[in-house]
């Protein structure tokens, strides 16, 4: 606990003035000893986190063991060429940004282990099996579920519920799981594009005032074709037959369903903050975070109150122990990638590539090789780097890159938050390998919902 409470005050000691102004800075130091050799320990921690599964390093360990050097090669070179402040406010920035997805992801992360515990996701499964649905038809009705759930709660947290849902439906089916997670990871990213509290980035291109709110679903049906191409082909490698029923049905324990209410209300909290109050998305996730640990007091006292009239031991019902019991190394992985990225940004590489692409290869090619890019380095700070260099683009080109930076992390389980957030959830059923065996179906539709959105808003280009 105290080591919780010290993250937090630490957290909460970044000055935001400085942070704002570090969030520009640039080094120029893509030329430098300095930048190469960050580069290249960025590329040998990707490649360790390929080979997690034969290495049986954890994927957060090189990651931050890069990100740490990384910043460190920064502020040495830095320091010793004028000896300003400017490491100092750029790590600032970027750790700014990193606090307000880490406490995201540790609420939804709560609450969907809380869910679980109260055996919500238990009585899902028994009821999916009484009703005789196969595996094939399980793996539509999540997708499905998925990819219209994530424009009105956001990617990542969709991947996290539904996940629980299948890995309790589909327990003891390795080849079920393994291809209805993969489905889920491409349905929330598609679903997440068309909406502008479906990922972060679309809050990035909205905030900027780049596409207005109800011209984000120009691009649903771009969104739906990339997620039914690679749907349909791992169709057909799906087992056939459906899970066992449960041997006796499981009911709800006392205050499952409080708990699935009030993480409905945490979700309208975040939009409603968003869209009327202006706040970012932690503000109301915390929020709901509060009321859960209110609603964990009274659950606590029910719970003794039952023990002790039924002469059993009493057990502590505490939401700090389910916050324990988090994913802490998806949420360090997602440090690494953070700080790493931040620290190629401060150097100068997204800004070089930024120029290089958008002013020789065109608006359309440019936006598309940026998605690509983005399911190696994570579309965040794609997103900003384009929003940074501003380019003259139309309607149609902003769409363009909205929808490839949002659907492009699916090429790869790292590319994007609700891969890695998955990777750690499934507890080894959804790899890096397993994702890639896939990813030239899934590129197949990016691809095509790239061609459509190109026939269909052809109205909205302007000629780049």
């Amino acid at each position: 606990m105290r080591r919780l409470f010290a993250l937090v005050a630490l957290f909460g000691c970044v000055p935001v003035q400085a942070s704002e102004a570090g969030a520009n800075i640039n080094f120029h130091l893509t030329a430098h000893p300095v930048g190469w050799l960050a580069l290249l320990l960025f590329v040998l921690a990707y490649v360790a986190v390929v080979l997690e599964d034969r290495i049986h390093v954890a994927k957060s360990k090189p990651v931050v063991l890069a990100a740490a050097l990384i910043w460190g090669l920064i502020a040495w070179q830095t320091g010793s060429v004028g000896g300003g402040q400017g490491a100092r406010l750029a790590f600032e920035a970027m750790f700014l940004e990193y606090s307000e997805i880490f406490f995201f992801l540790v609420v939804a992360m709560t609450y969907v282990t809380a869910v679980g515990e109260r055996g919500v996701f238990d009585a899902l499964r028994n009821q999916l099996t009484r009703r005789h649905f196969s595996y094939r038809s399980l793996f539509w009705l999540t997708g499905a579920l998925a990819f219209f759930l994530s424009p009105m709660v956001d990617n990542l947290t969709t991947a996290l519920v539904m996940s629980a849902v299948v890995l309790a439906v589909g327990a003891g089916n390795t080849r079920f799981t393994t291809l209805a997670l993969i489905n889920l990871v491409v349905a929330a990213n598609a679903g997440g594009a068309w909406s502008a509290f479906g990922d972060i980035t679309t809050l990035m291109v909205w905030q900027a005032d780049k596409v207005q709110f109800f011209e984000f679903f120009r691009i649903f049906l771009p969104s739906l074709v990339n997620w039914l191409i690679p749907a349909l082909a791992m169709f057909f490698a799906l087992p056939k037959g459906g899970p066992e029923p449960s041997a006796g049905g499981k009911s709800i324990k006392h205050g499952g369903i409080s708990i699935c209410l009030t993480f409905g209300l945490t979700i309208a909290i975040t939009v409603i903050g968003r869209q009327w109050l202006g706040m970012p998305a932690v503000y109301g996730m915390l929020t709901g975070l509060a009321l859960l640990n209110l609603l964990a007091t009274r659950i606590d006292y029910r719970q003794r109150h039952y023990a002790l009239a039924q002469g059993l031991e009493p057990q502590t019902y505490s939401i700090f122990r389910i916050i324990a019991n988090a994913e802490w190394d998806t949420l360090l992985f997602f440090y690494g990638v953070f700080a790493c990225v931040g620290g190629l940004a401060a150097l100068g590489y997204l800004e070089l590539a930024s120029t290089h692409m958008y002013g020789n290869l065109g608006f359309t090619l440019s936006n598309s090789l940026m998605g690509v890019l983005s399911a190696i380095v994570d579309n965040i700070p794609i997103m900003f780097a384009v929003l940074k260099m501003n380019p003259p683009m139309d309607d149609g080109q902003w769409l363009l890159i909205t929808l490839t930076a949002g659907v492009g992390g699916s090429l790869l389980s790292v590319g994007s938050a609700a891969g890695v957030a998955l990777m750690g959830a499934s507890r080894g059923q959804y790899t890096f390998m397993n994702h890639l065996r896939w990813s030239w179906a899934i590129a197949l539709g990016y691809i095509a919902s790239i061609a459509l959105h190109l026939w269909m808003n052809a109205h909205l280009f302007g000629g780049h």
